[in-house]
């Protein structure tokens, strides 16, 4: 099937895998309040979003509820004047016909690529050449356009290698590999063996964007963008723009508060987008069973390493809306 996505290729940049709020209820429904906020800060300061993605809680997610997301994003972004802004769905299910089901919801309701994870609750069949074949019957049927999402650590230990990527990479309906495995030896190689518009790397990490982008990436996505975009942005345009000595010195400012946000968990990464969006606390549970963010020692931990940032999110946010205002004022 050829992908019907508006984009042919996966645009280069940051794109921040959104946060899923729910309401502090027995049936845990999605908060479309606090959700919608958070979709237009993100959709204002990012070059593209990420939704139920595994920071978005996939696997809580039904069909139903992704498509819901996706419309209610594309919604946002059509308010603010972006309607062709990219819109990136997760995709997670235990079998092929669950994904596509996923992704067909996606593509009816205005998303333009499809992020999949391979299905691994009997990890120990999915050899290589199963890996291979999923991917490939995926990229035959799916309406959108697949980025491979490559997490050893979530999908117990299977990993879309490099020799795999070279083969995947081949197919028209796979536009990139999303590696939250820090493999930037597999973002060189796969940029010294396509061109970026054929088939790309992001780096799953802010940790290491500049050495993803050293290394051929075209961006990246990151859950820490929920908090830092602004951050995440300035690191990508100030070596995009060449100007690499001041991307390394704020990249290296960024990795203490990506260790707090990291070790955190989700549910602390949602209290601590809360804490610095203003949010209603009791929107930031996951579903359960995932454990309340409620020790004190551990949000005392997150935000000792996360404050020293939010100062220069703060002047970087002013500044982008500055740009912003200005070049409305002059017509662009």
């Amino acid at each position: 099937m050829a992908p019907t996505s508006r984009f042919s290729f996966y645009p280069p940049g940051i794109h921040g895998p959104s946060v899923t709020f729910f309401q502090d209820s027995v049936q845990q429904e999605i908060d479309w309040d606090t959700q919608e906020k958070h979709f237009e800060f993100m959709i204002k300061h990012l070059h593209g979003i990420v939704l139920a993605g595994s920071s978005g809680e996939s696997a809580t997610l039904s069909v139903a509820e992704k498509g819901q997301m996706v419309k209610k994003a594309r919604e946002v972004a059509t308010r603010l004047g972006k309607p062709d802004f990219p819109i990136t769905l997760g995709i997670l299910a235990g079998c092929t016909r669950d994904i596509l089901a996923q992704i067909e919801a996606g593509h009816q309701n205005g998303a333009d690529f499809a992020l999949v994870l391979v299905p691994a609750v009997f990890h120990w069949s999915m050899t290589s050449e199963a890996v291979l074949d999923f991917f490939k019957e995926i990229g035959d049927r799916s309406p959108l356009p697949i980025i491979i999402y490559n997490f050893p650590n979530l999908l117990s230990g299977i990993d879309v290698d490099a020799f795999m990527l070279e083969e995947l990479g081949q197919h028209p309906n796979i536009y990139a590999v999303k590696l939250t495995c820090g493999g930037v030896g597999k973002a060189t190689r796969v940029a010294a063996q396509f061109k970026p518009t054929q088939f790309t790397s992001l780096s799953g990490m802010s940790d290491w964007l500049v050495a993803a982008l050293a290394a051929g990436s075209a961006g990246c996505i990151s859950g820490v963008a929920n908090i830092f975009p602004n951050v995440m942005m300035e690191i990508y345009s100030l070596y995009t723009s060449g100007k690499t000595d001041e991307a390394i010195a704020l990249q290296k400012k960024l990795v203490q508060p990506e260790l707090g946000i990291a070790t955190s968990d989700v549910s602390g990464m949602k209290w601590i987008t809360a804490q610095t969006r203003g949010y209603p606390e009791n929107s930031v549970h996951c579903r359960r069973p995932i454990p309340r963010f409620v020790d004190q020692a551990k949000k005392d931990r997150a935000m000792r390493l996360v404050t020293p940032l939010i100062e220069v999110e703060e002047q970087l946010q002013k500044q982008a809306a500055q740009s912003s205002k200005s070049k409305q004022v002059n017509g662009h």
